[in-house]
């Protein structure tokens, strides 16, 4: 279909085609405009978003992005208080951490 027939279609000129058509590649289109579009089209628009990885670990990592920096706070007072504990059981606090501080708080709250 050529921008001339869309644009008839949607009862607008070619010009305003083109000038849509740049929009969307800009990514600066509206969604009305965008919904007219596909009605001339005989189509429907579906509007997503889809995650980059899946429920389980999305929270998973915002859950060990607390705790690391919760568990890190801890860490820097306790090196300046000598009273440092091993690194090598860092990871088993991290776990600990999330399963027994963060599994009831709200992960979104805070920043």
């Amino acid at each position: 279909m050529t921008g001339a027939q869309l644009g008839h279609r949607m009862g607008i000129r070619p010009q305003t085609v083109e000038a849509i058509e740049k929009s969307e590649a800009a990514g600066s289109i509206q969604l009305s405009t965008l919904r007219r579009a596909a009605e001339a089209l005989d189509c429907t628009l579906v509007y997503a978003l889809v995650p980059n990885s899946s429920l389980d670990e999305t929270v998973d990592a915002r859950a060990r992005q607390i705790a690391m920096r919760d568990l890190q706070r801890v860490a820097h007072t306790m090196r300046l208080e000598a009273q440092e504990t091993s690194g090598s059981d860092f990871e088993a606090r991290v776990q600990a951490y999330i399963r027994d501080r963060l599994s009831e708080r709200d992960l979104w709250s805070e920043a």
